[in-house]
């Protein structure tokens, strides 16, 4: 254990001693032009460049009126690059290398379907993917733009670098409370504004920056709000270096505290060989009330690994779940409210607040099963100083809340806690709009040891048990009304007062019980922006709440607390 923290720490020593101008050197680009037998320049062709090391995410690109493609800030390695076009058979080039500061060139040249039944009769070494066919409306190179067909509906795209879109987004949203336990947002018919805005910087990348303001009209005086940025050097969030920044503030009615918090991090990326990726960073966290602050400087790194064709393997240290949760979640559709979210949670002890957290090693293994499957395994260990558990005291004047009388669920320290575990992961995509996963963990959780002790001293209240999980998740997308919806359930063997295999749940966006998200997409007026209706639904059925007695009060003890969140969406 010491060993790994040695490491971890090393490894958080180079992250801040990285310059910028070593980060900038570290990639490569690909440049590449598509023609016909005849030499004619195709436009609108589709270009998929997928790594072949582990870690990487495969890009789209489509080529513009001179039939070139560009892609700049490639990690170095190998990639496997794919054209697609209508009319033509499919091209792909595997192991192009790809250098440091290097600009590698690519020539693809597609044969006519009709010029090529003979290759149609033999069987292909290389199983076709369901989107190699995927048909383009196509114009005069000299005229207009190339008109593409992505989930039905139209968009245009009139050059190669279509997965970056230079012009600023603003998104606004109107809720009702936030999904995050332990926070006083958490509690339903709590109302709020969330607004992003979205600037992209040139070549220096993307800027993402969010707002949050919320309030209680029941409860006199409890309000709050958060800001929160995330720079993007290469334009992609979930793809190379990021530094986010988020501030809290909240205000616990007329006679509570005022609390603060802050988290700053950043991450990088780093390829030391064709085959083993280290991905590598830390964050600064503090948080208090005047007169009560904490702080604390922790470092995370992931090392991957490719073993042998569709066999991968990772080893990774971590010490914020909820970080860990956003940088995995690289689907995010609004990256910077999501951030929101993930600051650091205060754990209350004597009146007194600490950073929850500790350390989370973890060794896995991943295997492709198919085309559109996988399958993991993982053993990992969990450490936590100050291990959090989220509830309300009842019936007890408790002068170690930071609330005073506001009766919120608050982190309460009970105390130190080591666990370990192993799961099993399935994930399968089973078509283009819906995926389905399957998780099976074995690992350790606090839960009540029937000890009846005052509530100031809740470590003694409970104690290290292993339990058994099973947990489901379908997300999908119904295609002609365009509802994005995602249901998780997670089953536990026995009675817990912590979360079990947070990592896998804050990374798969998998809560413990019934959890159900909705995006509906509304009708625009006049074309202009893009309304969603939300909802999130978590814990429907209201399980897993645990009643702690003891002689001087009660306290119900909620693990993920029933919440609501639910509101419209803008983009503009």
């Amino acid at each position: 254990m010491k060993l790994l923290q040695t490491v971890a720490f090393v490894l958080f020593g180079l992250s801040l001693t990285a310059s910028s101008s070593f980060a900038a050197h570290n990639f490569g680009k690909l440049t590449g032009i598509v023609a016909d037998p005849a030499g004619n320049p195709q436009m609108g062709a589709t270009v998929w460049l997928t790594p072949e090391f582990a870690g990487g995410r495969a890009i789209e690109l489509l080529t513009d009126e001179n039939g070139i493609f560009v892609s700049q800030r490639l990690r170095p390695g190998l990639y496997s690059v794919k054209v697609t076009l209508a009319g033509f058979m499919p091209s792909i080039q595997d192991h192009v290398s790809i250098g440091a500061s290097v600009n590698t060139s690519i020539h693809f040249e597609l044969d006519s379907i009709f010029a090529s039944l003979d290759q149609l009769r033999r069987k292909s070494p290389k199983a076709a993917e369901p989107d190699d066919w995927k048909w383009v409306l196509r114009t005069s190179s000299s005229s207009r733009p190339v008109l593409q067909l992505r989930d039905g509906t139209v968009v245009i795209a009139n050059s190669s670098r279509d997965e970056k879109d230079d012009q600023p987004r603003i998104s606004v949203q109107l809720n009702n409370g936030s999904v995050r336990p332990g926070s006083s947002s958490a509690l339903p018919g709590y109302l709020g504004t969330s607004v992003s805005y979205d600037q992209s910087l040139g070549s220096a990348g993307e800027l993402l920056m969010a707002g949050e303001f919320n309030y209680d009209q029941a409860v006199p005086g409890v309000f709050g709000g958060s800001v929160a940025s995330i720079w993007l050097p290469t334009g992609k969030f979930g793809e190379g270096p990021e530094t986010t920044l988020i501030v809290h503030q909240s205000h616990l009615g007329d006679s509570g505290r005022s609390i603060r918090s802050m988290r700053f991090e950043h991450s990088e990326q780093m390829v030391l060989t064709d085959h083993v990726v280290l991905e590598y960073g830390g964050e600064y966290l503090s948080g208090g009330f005047v007169g009560a602050l904490t702080s604390s400087l922790r470092p995370h790194a992931r090392l991957g690994m490719r073993l042998f064709p569709h066999w991968n393997a990772a080893f990774l240290v971590e010490t914020d779940p909820d970080a860990y949760g956003l940088r995995t979640q690289v689907s995010a559709q609004e990256p910077a409210i999501d951030a929101l979210q993930t600051g650091p949670t205060l754990v209350w002890g004597n009146g007194n607040p600490v950073l929850n957290g500790g350390w989370h090693e973890e060794f896995a293994v991943r295997h492709d099963v198919g085309a559109r499957g996988e399958i993991d395994s993982a053993v990992f260990r969990d450490d936590s100083r100050h291990q959090a558990v989220y509830g309300t005291v009842m019936g007890s004047a408790d002068s170690s809340s930071p609330a005073g009388p506001f009766p919120g669920p608050f982190t309460n320290d009970a105390g130190a806690a080591g666990f370990w575990g192993t799961r099993v992961v399935y994930r399968e995509k089973l078509v283009d709009n819906l995926e389905v996963a399957g998780v099976y963990a074995w690992a350790g959780a606090l839960a009540p040891n029937d000890q009846s002790t005052p509530l100031s001293d809740l470590r003694e209240m409970v104690q290290t048990t292993y339990r058994h999980s099973v947990a489901a998740r379908v997300a999908g997308r119904v295609p002609k009304a365009k509802t994005q919806f995602a249901a998780s359930y997670k089953w536990i063997s026995g009675t817990v007062v912590t979360r079990q295999d947070l990592y896998s749940e804050t990374a798969m966006a998998i809560d413990p019980n019934l959890s159900l998200s909705i995006r509906q997409p509304l009708p625009s007026l006049r074309r202009a922006g893009h309304w969603e209706a939300l909802a999130d639904f978590r814990n429907m059925l209201s399980q897993g709440y645990v009643s702690l007695a003891s002689p001087d009060g009660r306290m119900l003890v909620m693990p993920v607390e029933r919440s609501f969140r639910g509101g419209v969406s803008f983009q503009f």
